[in-house]
C-alpha cells in the first residue's frame, strides 16, 4: 500500500516562498505511468490541481499557477517537493500530495488519484 506524507511549515508570510515535501512510502516515485501531484483546497472551495511530476521526471503545472510553482524530486529519498513563490493570503489552504492511478495521459482531477497524503494546513499571514 502506497503511503504519502506531507511536511513543511504551517505558517508562511506574504511574499515568501511556500515549500512542502511529500515523502512516499511503499512506492517508487520513478515508476513509469504514474504521476505525483500537489493539490490544494482553500476554505470553502473545491480541491485544485496545482502540478505534477511524472515517474519520468517531467513536470507539469496548472496554467493559473505556472509562473509561481516549481515541483522537483529526490529519488534517493523517494520525496517530491512543491515550491510556491510570492504567496498571498489567497494561497491559504490545505495542501495535499497524491499519486495517480496508472495513466497514459496527465491526470488533473482528484478522481484520477488513488493515494493521498493526509493534507497539511498552510496559512499565509504576517
Amino acid at each position: 500500500q502506497v503511503q504519502l506524507q506531507e511536511s513543511g511549515p504551517g505558517l508562511v508570510k506574504p511574499s515568501q516562498t511556500l515549500s512542502l515535501t511529500c515523502t512516499v512510502f511503499s512506492g517508487s516515485i520513478a515508476a513509469r505511468n504514474y504521476y505525483w501531484s500537489w493539490f490544494r483546497q482553500p476554505p470553502g472551495k473545491g480541491r485544485e490541481w496545482m502540478g505534477a511530476i511524472a515517474g519520468s521526471g517531467n513536470t507539469y503545472y496548472s496554467p493559473s499557477l505556472k509562473s509561481r510553482t516549481s515541483i522537483s524530486r529526490d529519488t534517493s529519498k523517494n520525496q517530491f517537493t512543491l515550491q510556491l513563490s510570492s504567496v498571498t493570503p489567497e494561497d491559504t489552504a490545505v495542501y495535499y500530495c497524491a499519486r495517480s492511478r496508472y495513466a497514459l495521459m496527465l491526470p488533473i482531477t482528484s478522481g484520477q488519484y488513488d493515494y493521498w497524503g493526509q493534507g497539511t494546513q498552510v496559512t499565509v499571514s504576517s
